[in-house]
Protein backbone atom coordinates (compact mmCIF):
# COMPACT_ATOMS: atom_id res chain seq x y z
CA UNK A 1 0.00 0.00 0.00
CA UNK A 2 1.36 3.43 -1.00
CA UNK A 3 1.81 6.43 1.23
CA UNK A 4 -0.77 9.16 0.69
CA UNK A 5 0.91 12.58 0.75
CA UNK A 6 -0.74 15.96 0.87
CA UNK A 7 0.37 19.57 1.20
CA UNK A 8 0.10 20.80 4.77
CA UNK A 9 -1.48 24.08 5.78
CA UNK A 10 -1.65 26.22 8.92
CA UNK A 11 -4.12 23.82 10.54
CA UNK A 12 -1.39 21.14 10.50
CA UNK A 13 1.21 23.31 12.23
CA UNK A 14 1.10 21.80 15.73
CA UNK A 15 1.26 18.25 14.42
CA UNK A 16 4.23 19.08 12.20
CA UNK A 17 6.09 20.72 15.09
CA UNK A 18 5.39 17.69 17.30
CA UNK A 19 6.72 15.23 14.69
CA UNK A 20 9.85 17.33 14.07
CA UNK A 21 10.48 17.78 17.78
CA UNK A 22 10.13 14.11 18.72
CA UNK A 23 12.13 12.93 15.71
CA UNK A 24 15.04 15.34 16.28
CA UNK A 25 15.30 15.42 20.10
CA UNK A 26 18.07 12.79 19.95
CA UNK A 27 19.70 14.05 16.75
CA UNK A 28 23.42 14.91 17.04
CA UNK A 29 22.97 18.43 15.66
CA UNK A 30 20.02 19.18 17.97
CA UNK A 31 22.15 17.90 20.84
CA UNK A 32 24.92 20.28 19.84
CA UNK A 33 22.58 23.27 19.57
CA UNK A 34 20.93 22.41 22.91
CA UNK A 35 23.52 20.38 24.88
CA UNK A 36 21.57 20.29 28.16
CA UNK A 37 18.76 17.70 27.80
CA UNK A 38 16.33 19.45 30.14
CA UNK A 39 16.75 22.74 28.29
CA UNK A 40 16.49 20.95 24.93
CA UNK A 41 13.06 19.61 25.87
CA UNK A 42 11.90 23.21 26.41
CA UNK A 43 13.70 25.13 23.65
CA UNK A 44 13.88 22.56 20.85
CA UNK A 45 10.13 22.69 20.07
CA UNK A 46 10.44 26.46 19.61
CA UNK A 47 13.15 25.94 17.00
CA UNK A 48 11.05 23.36 15.17
CA UNK A 49 8.09 25.76 15.29
CA UNK A 50 10.21 28.55 13.80
CA UNK A 51 11.35 26.27 10.96
CA UNK A 52 7.77 25.16 10.34
CA UNK A 53 6.49 28.73 10.22
CA UNK A 54 9.17 29.75 7.71
CA UNK A 55 8.42 26.86 5.38
CA UNK A 56 4.63 27.16 5.68
CA UNK A 57 5.03 30.83 4.66
CA UNK A 58 7.72 30.49 1.98
CA UNK A 59 7.78 26.89 0.82
CA UNK A 60 5.88 23.66 1.06
CA UNK A 61 5.39 21.09 3.80
CA UNK A 62 4.46 17.64 2.54
CA UNK A 63 2.63 15.55 5.10
CA UNK A 64 1.82 11.85 5.23
CA UNK A 65 -1.96 11.67 5.36
CA UNK A 66 -1.92 10.18 8.87
CA UNK A 67 0.40 12.98 10.09
CA UNK A 68 3.20 10.58 11.06
CA UNK A 69 5.83 12.14 8.78
CA UNK A 70 6.58 15.46 7.12
CA UNK A 71 9.08 17.02 4.75
CA UNK A 72 9.87 20.75 4.64
CA UNK A 73 10.86 22.03 1.18
CA UNK A 74 11.93 25.42 -0.14
CA UNK A 75 12.39 26.42 -3.78
CA UNK A 76 15.71 28.22 -4.03
CA UNK A 77 16.25 30.47 -7.06
CA UNK A 78 19.54 30.61 -8.92
CA UNK A 79 20.16 34.10 -7.54
CA UNK A 80 18.56 34.38 -4.10
CA UNK A 81 19.50 38.08 -3.63
CA UNK A 82 20.55 37.49 -0.03
CA UNK A 83 22.75 40.50 0.63
CA UNK A 84 23.33 39.74 4.32
CA UNK A 85 24.26 36.05 3.83
CA UNK A 86 21.47 35.12 6.23
CA UNK A 87 22.94 37.13 9.12
CA UNK A 88 19.73 38.99 9.98
CA UNK A 89 17.71 35.79 9.72
CA UNK A 90 20.14 33.97 12.01
CA UNK A 91 19.94 36.73 14.64
CA UNK A 92 16.14 36.84 14.45
CA UNK A 93 15.98 33.06 14.79
CA UNK A 94 18.12 33.10 17.95
CA UNK A 95 16.13 35.95 19.46
CA UNK A 96 12.82 34.18 18.78
CA UNK A 97 13.88 30.70 19.87
CA UNK A 98 16.52 30.91 22.60
CA UNK A 99 18.03 34.41 23.00
CA UNK A 100 20.96 33.36 25.18
CA UNK A 101 22.01 30.46 22.98
CA UNK A 102 24.56 31.55 20.37
CA UNK A 103 24.49 28.10 18.76
CA UNK A 104 21.00 28.72 17.38
CA UNK A 105 22.42 31.62 15.42
CA UNK A 106 25.66 29.79 14.67
CA UNK A 107 23.99 26.76 13.07
CA UNK A 108 21.92 29.06 10.85
CA UNK A 109 25.04 30.95 9.74
CA UNK A 110 27.10 27.80 9.14
CA UNK A 111 24.48 26.07 7.02
CA UNK A 112 23.80 29.27 5.06
CA UNK A 113 27.53 29.59 4.34
CA UNK A 114 27.74 26.14 2.69
CA UNK A 115 24.43 26.34 0.84
CA UNK A 116 25.06 26.17 -2.92
CA UNK A 117 24.34 29.23 -5.05
CA UNK A 118 24.13 29.82 -8.75
CA UNK A 119 21.58 27.13 -9.67
CA UNK A 120 17.92 26.94 -8.84
CA UNK A 121 17.14 23.86 -6.74
CA UNK A 122 14.72 22.21 -4.36
CA UNK A 123 15.99 22.40 -0.77
CA UNK A 124 14.91 19.71 1.65
CA UNK A 125 15.27 21.67 4.88
CA UNK A 126 14.04 18.90 7.17
CA UNK A 127 12.29 15.58 7.03
CA UNK A 128 10.98 13.62 9.98
CA UNK A 129 8.88 10.63 10.90
CA UNK A 130 7.40 9.85 14.27
CA UNK A 131 9.85 7.61 16.16
CA UNK A 132 7.57 4.57 16.02
CA UNK A 133 7.24 4.96 12.23
CA UNK A 134 10.90 5.47 11.36
CA UNK A 135 12.32 2.89 8.97
CA UNK A 136 8.92 2.09 7.46
CA UNK A 137 9.39 3.90 4.14
CA UNK A 138 7.55 7.12 4.99
CA UNK A 139 10.63 9.28 4.56
CA UNK A 140 11.53 7.69 1.24
CA UNK A 141 7.98 8.22 -0.05
CA UNK A 142 7.98 11.88 1.03
CA UNK A 143 11.32 12.59 -0.63
CA UNK A 144 10.68 10.54 -3.76
CA UNK A 145 7.50 12.40 -4.63
CA UNK A 146 9.46 15.67 -4.87
CA UNK A 147 12.48 14.06 -6.55
CA UNK A 148 10.19 12.70 -9.26
CA UNK A 149 9.04 16.26 -9.94
CA UNK A 150 12.66 17.46 -9.87
CA UNK A 151 13.55 14.86 -12.49
CA UNK A 152 10.65 15.91 -14.74
CA UNK A 153 11.59 19.59 -14.40
CA UNK A 154 15.37 18.95 -14.63
CA UNK A 155 15.84 20.56 -11.21
CA UNK A 156 18.60 19.56 -8.77
CA UNK A 157 17.96 19.06 -5.06
CA UNK A 158 20.01 19.86 -1.96
CA UNK A 159 19.94 19.01 1.74
CA UNK A 160 22.15 18.70 4.82
CA UNK A 161 22.20 15.30 6.49
CA UNK A 162 22.53 15.60 10.25
CA UNK A 163 23.32 11.95 10.99
CA UNK A 164 24.87 8.92 9.31
CA UNK A 165 21.57 7.00 9.04
CA UNK A 166 19.81 9.74 7.10
CA UNK A 167 22.90 10.25 4.95
CA UNK A 168 22.69 6.60 3.81
CA UNK A 169 19.03 7.07 2.85
CA UNK A 170 19.86 10.16 0.82
CA UNK A 171 22.73 8.38 -0.92
CA UNK A 172 20.32 5.61 -1.97
CA UNK A 173 18.10 8.32 -3.49
CA UNK A 174 20.93 9.73 -5.59
CA UNK A 175 22.35 12.48 -3.39
CA UNK A 176 26.13 12.82 -3.32
CA UNK A 177 28.31 14.37 -0.65
CA UNK A 178 29.64 17.88 -0.89
CA UNK A 179 32.43 18.95 1.51
CA UNK A 180 31.43 18.01 5.06
CA UNK A 181 30.50 20.63 7.64
CA UNK A 182 32.10 19.99 11.04
CA UNK A 183 30.36 21.96 13.76
CA UNK A 184 32.78 23.58 16.24
CA UNK A 185 33.40 21.03 19.02
CA UNK A 186 30.44 19.13 17.63
CA UNK A 187 29.16 16.60 15.12
CA UNK A 188 29.59 16.46 11.39
CA UNK A 189 26.89 17.41 8.91
CA UNK A 190 26.87 16.27 5.30
CA UNK A 191 25.67 18.78 2.70
CA UNK A 192 24.43 16.70 -0.24
CA UNK A 193 23.45 17.48 -3.82
CA UNK A 194 21.40 15.51 -6.34
CA UNK A 195 21.40 16.14 -10.05
CA UNK A 196 18.12 15.37 -11.80
CA UNK A 197 17.87 11.89 -13.32
CA UNK A 198 16.58 10.76 -16.69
Amino acid sequence: MGVVIRAADADDREGIVRVLDTAFQGDPVSGWVFPEPAHRRIAHPRLMAAFTDIVLAEGRVDLAEDGAACALWLSVPADPHDDDDGADTAVQLREAVDPGNERVEQIARLTAAVHPVGRAHAYLWMIAAAPDRQGTGLGTALIQSVLDRCDRERLPAYLEASNARSRRLYQRLGFVDRPALDLPDGPRMWPMWREPRG
